[in-house]
């Protein structure tokens, strides 16, 4: 299973309450934050939410 390196590269400003929500519940709470999670189905429902707020990479293991 692949590792999913997420960093936030947007401002939360002006998102929706459930945009924040989903930022808070990955791990990201500033600007240039990294975080890794596992490849799953809830983070990648999480992110398709977010896509325009972070750069996801795949990182191989």
């Amino acid at each position: 299973m692949a590792t999913l390196k997420i960093t936030q590269i947007k401002s939360r400003i002006g998102s929706t309450a459930q945009q924040c929500k989903n930022l808070d519940a990955l791990g990201l709470h500033r600007i240039n934050h990294t975080v890794t999670h596992s490849d799953s189905a809830i983070i990648l429902g999480m992110l398709n939410k977010v896509k325009h707020l972070v750069k996801v990479e795949v990182v191989e293991e």
